[in-house]
């Protein structure tokens, strides 16, 4: 069982409009209502979409505060409730979802079922009205959803693991275990067999002292999703147009770009460049990738973005891991 990608990201939100137009005004994304083929929402429910690129973001917020859209922004603030799979079609969902059920998913309703924690999966047909107009336009400054960051208790990354092999048919393709001082952590990423869908998956170790991705477990109160990956194809113009708009990304220190020739040499964007973007390089046998962070204006400071370019590489910047996190601990410490 395949699927061709992540059609959609579901949030849930407060306030949809106010998500929409920070979407819209920082990182450029063309907001419209949500057509759902005809089909009334609930009444109290804002639904909007953000699209930009092959990047599809449905916005999501009530007002009634028994609906599950409020119940989920309680629990959580706002976040990632849903990952809409994308299949050929609305009878290839359906049997895609019952293939997934018969391998061990618990169905939500209809193509949805159990993610990981209150985050769920939907199986979506490509002819889907949430998705028509979603190939975007072809000079979009953010162009895909590279990958998705998934937080996991310790002790449950090996059964989110084969949940994502057994009932999603996907395959580990990277495996990690990562030490940042006191803090350790290990990070399995998988695959759709097509490639289309990625799911960086990470867990605290418990033996060591509590980090980031425990302070991320604590605040969004569970799993769920710590941040999106958007590729773009400029990074270096994407940070300067994005920065104007008022994006703040992280830092990284000074030491990091005095170490890069001897641990990269000559990398694709200068590292004069490099170093007044505060990006971060990385490379394995296929080539270079490039990528910065941004600083989280989640009121729980939890979800945050991360911009990437590749220029070959197929790995997601381990080296760099260690950057990001030094630099997430000094704001931490700034803001304490």
């Amino acid at each position: 069982m395949t699927v061709h990608g992540i059609g959609y990201v579901e949030f849930h939100c407060e306030d949809a409009h106010k998500y929409a137009a920070t979407l819209r005004d920082d990182f450029g994304f063309t907001v419209t209502p949500a057509d759902e083929g005809g089909e009334p929402p609930r009444p109290g429910l804002s639904r909007l979409v953000a699209r930009q690129g092959g990047i599809t973001l449905l916005l999501n917020s009530a007002s009634a505060p028994d609906d599950p859209v409020s119940a989920f922004v309680r629990r959580h603030g706002d976040g990632v409730a849903t990952l809409a799979l994308a299949c050929d079609d609305a009878e290839d969902a359906l049997a895609r979802t019952e293939e997934a059920v018969r391998r061990g998913a618990v169905r939500i309703d209809g193509t949805t079922v159990v993610g990981f924690g209150d985050l769920s999966l939907r199986f979506v047909g490509r002819d889907d009205p949430l998705l028509a107009g979603s190939e975007g336009e072809t000079e979009a400054l953010l162009r895909e959803l590279d990958h998705v960051a998934v937080c996991v208790p310790s002790g449950e990354l090996a059964p989110a693991v084969r949940y994502s092999q057994e009932a999603l048919g996907f395959s580990v393709i990277f495996s990690e275990y990562l030490e940042i001082g006191a803090q350790a952590m290990n990070s399995e990423v998988v695959q759709s067999a097509d490639g289309g869908v990625t799911l960086t998956l990470l867990e605290p170790d418990p033996t060591r002292e509590p980090g980031q991705i425990n302070g991320f477990l604590d605040a969004h109160g569970g799993s769920g999703v710590q941040h999106l990956a958007f590729g773009t194809e400029d990074i270096a113009g994407a940070v300067r147009t994005l920065s104007g708009r008022g994006v703040t990304f992280l830092t990284t220190p000074g030491s990091y770009y005095e170490a890069l020739p001897a641990r990269l040499g000559e990398t694709g964007i200068p590292a004069d460049v490099l170093r007044e973007l505060n990006l971060l390089v990385d490379q394995d046998h296929g080539g270079q990738l490039f990528q910065i962070f941004t600083r989280s204006t989640h009121p729980r400071n939890t979800l945050f973005l991360e911009l990437i370019e590749r220029r070959g590489a197929g790995t997601f910047g381990s080296a760099n891991i260690k950057a990001l996190y030094e630099a997430v601990e000094r704001e931490r410490a700034d803001t304490a």
